[in-house]
């Protein structure tokens, strides 16, 4: 049986409804604290943006400052993100956009990588250094540009120069410091980096430490599982280090595991507006699926990666979030300047109008005029929802 850390026996109590409150006041989608930052203060927000290929109204990374400011320019968006040397890509959640403040945060993982190497792929010390001499020579380059990223096979026939820079990225002695038509930009980390940052090398402890209090803000309220996963951390190095991370013990009604709060926010009770919006399956408020289950009451799955036939909510469905509750889903798509709802499903007609502002809104956002719904099998549902879009759109 593995550990929990063991509990204060006087600890505050949540009921179920503040503590879905904090969490989305924490993922900044309750109140406008934070909101002025823009989308480099997002970041900051949440400490961990997750990318992903799947491009339906806009890529996730792009999706998630949206969510929570609304129309933001998609190309301010990129450049917030990667102009300045503000941030690099690094394997946290996954594949995700982090604050280059956290490049230290990560040196327990790269010596882990480096210490016990797991690669598939045979490399020589030749190629290896090749690729760090192009990039010391060349400045930032994509894969291609360092010799091209496949053999000719498989998308996994990596070349050498692919291995080698992946292996260099994993290390931390190159970074990727944006993307380029999808493609990674590495340089080297003594270019990338701001040197206090390269030179900070925490302990492994100390990093666990400093990530589980950076999870733990960002969701306000979590448990141990909750902690691990935001980083993708073990649960024994969570139990290692929660007591002394900052964070504060809470009951929460109806939770059956321990959690902890950032005592910053139980100081200050969550107020203002709640955003009503569409969500990317991967964002930070949802992406871990029994989290998303216990807070909001809420199943749901990506099924994009299964089979049509046997797809239930569709390709990329995005959850509907209005009024602090998740209270349905939409398929989207484009066709030309139309939004193209392919599945929509509502918990109730009650939420039509805040379904048909969420589709306008998107609309506009990418360039679409017009909003049309293919598919919804409630019949009283679909027709409120016909009835609001007309009033939308006038």
């Amino acid at each position: 049986m593995t550990a929990v850390t063991p509990q204060p026996h006087s600890v505050t109590a949540l009921s179920r409804d503040e503590a879905r409150r904090l969490a989305l006041r924490a993922q900044g989608l309750l109140g406008a604290d934070g909101r002025r930052a823009g989308v480099r203060g997002v970041l900051r927000r949440l400490g961990s943006v997750q990318l992903d290929t799947i491009s339906v109204l806009a890529r996730s990374h792009e999706l998630i400052p949206y969510s929570r400011l609304g129309a933001v320019d998609r190309t301010e968006i990129e450049s917030a993100y990667w102009s300045g040397g503000r941030s690099f890509e690094y394997w946290s959640h996954a594949a995700c956009i982090l604050p280059v403040e956290e490049w230290p945060l990560f040196a327990f993982r790269r010596r882990a990588y480096r210490a016990h190497p797991h690669w598939h792929h045979e490399l020589s010390p030749a190629a290896y250094d090749a690729v760090l001499t192009q990039l010391r020579e060349r400045g930032p380059l994509t894969a291609s540009q360092l010799g091209g990223a496949k053999n000719g096979g498989e998308w996994w026939d990596w070349s050498a120069s692919k291995i080698a820079v992946e292996r260099a990225l994993m290390y931390g002695e190159v970074v990727c410091t944006r993307r380029s038509g999808w493609k990674r930009v590495y340089d080297l980390a003594e270019r990338a980096v701001p040197a206090p940052l390269l030179a900070d090398e925490p302990t492994d402890d100390d990093c666990v430490r400093r990530l589980v209090a950076q999870a733990g803000a960002a969701m306000g309220v979590a448990t141990r599982a909750d902690l691990a996963d935001y980083h993708r951390l073990k649960a024994a190095q969570v139990d290692a280090v929660v007591a002394d991370s900052g964070l504060v013990p809470v009951e929460v009604e109806g939770w059956s595991q321990p959690a902890w709060a950032d005592p910053a926010a139980l100081a200050a009770p969550p107020r203002g507006r709640h955003r009503t919006t569409l969500l990317s399956p991967f964002d930070s408020l949802i992406w871990d699926r029994p989290r998303t289950e216990r807070i909001f009451g809420f199943t749901h799955r990506l099924e994009a990666y299964v089979p049509r036939a046997r797809r239930i909510h569709g390709y990329f469905a995005m959850p509907l979030l209005s009024g602090g509750r998740l209270i349905g889903r939409v398929d989207p798509a484009r066709e030309g300047s139309t939004l193209v709802a392919r599945q929509v499903s509502m918990d109730g007609t009650a939420a039509a109008r805040p379904m048909a502002q969420a589709l306008y809104e998107a609309a506009g956002w990418v360039g679409c005029d017009t909003v049309r719904v293919e598919r919804c099998d409630d019949p009283a549902q679909a027709a409120a929802l016909h009835r609001e879009l007309i009033h939308l759109g006038g």
